[in-house]
């Protein structure tokens, strides 16, 4: 994963973990599903790319 994936994860779970909060805090369900939906997101691409390492990982291993 390239720094620039991992910054651009890091700041989308926590625009959504602000969302939420925000929107527990007004009481306002749709603002929390939004900061839900966002860190579900950014986990998702998290897991892609670290399959995506992993499996560059077993092909580096079977170069050597």
């Amino acid at each position: 994963m390239s720094a620039s994936d991992k910054i651009k994860n890091e700041s989308q779970d926590l625009k959504g973990k602000t969302e939420e909060a925000v929107g527990h805090l007004t009481n306002d369900q749709d603002k929390v599903a939004e900061g839900k939906a966002d860190q579900a997101a950014a986990d998702a691409k998290k897991a892609g790319e670290n399959v995506k390492d992993a499996g560059e990982n077993v092909k580096d291993a079977f170069r050597r």
